[in-house]
């Protein structure tokens, strides 16, 4: 059985993810994982406009961080 995360309600304040579909919002070490294991970057590390375009590329980072 999963433990909850006892961080959940903080994450859930700060998360800027707008794919409501996500199972991960609010979990944030299984959204790392998971966006790691895709070899991608989780939407909170972008820009709101980057987030919005929902690439997660190492590419679309970059640009969205220049």
């Amino acid at each position: 059985m999963k433990e909850a995360c006892p961080n959940i309600e903080s994450n859930l304040s700060q998360c800027t993810c707008t794919y409501s579909a996500c199972d991960k919002t609010g979990l944030c070490c299984q959204c790392v994982a998971y966006h790691r294991k895709m070899r991608q970057i989780p939407g909170c590390f972008f820009t709101s406009e980057g987030e919005r375009s929902y690439d997660r590329s190492y590419k679309k980072f970059c640009s969205d961080c220049s």
